[in-house]
């Protein structure tokens, strides 16, 4: 095995221990909250890092195996993405409440007009 070879599998390992590290703190994020958007986005960001754990694993076995498997993750990903956005962006819109119906303009001082009509 030669020198960059080594150093090739030396970082592959390193980045798999990585997002081991990260995962494991995103479940702690999962758990502790605080709110719900909080945990929302950690299931997003937990879905890259298993993306990108199966990187390194297809890097790692030089098997372009879970490419496809990757490609279906990022979608549900993004999509997923894209419903809390959704959800988040209806729950924090104003409330809507019905419309008046339009006054008549009022008259102009001096027009002659009254209440009771015109003079």
């Amino acid at each position: 095995m030669s020198v960059f070879e080594q150093i090739d599998r030396i970082l592959l390992i390193a980045a798999v221990v990585l997002v081991l590290i990260a995962g494991l703190l995103l479940l702690g994020r999962i758990w502790r909250g605080p709110s719900m958007l909080d945990r929302a986005i950690s299931l997003d960001v937990i879905a890259a890092l298993i993306i990108a754990g199966l990187g390194a694993k297809s890097a790692l076995a030089l098997d372009s195996f879970y490419f496809p498997i990757m490609l279906v993750l990022a979608f549900l990903g993004f999509t997923g993405s894209v419903g809390i956005a959704r959800f988040i962006a209806v729950r924090d819109r104003p409330a809507v409440t019905s419309p008046t119906p339009p006054q008549p303009p009022a008259p102009a001082a001096g027009s002659g007009e009254t209440k009771e009509g015109p003079r």
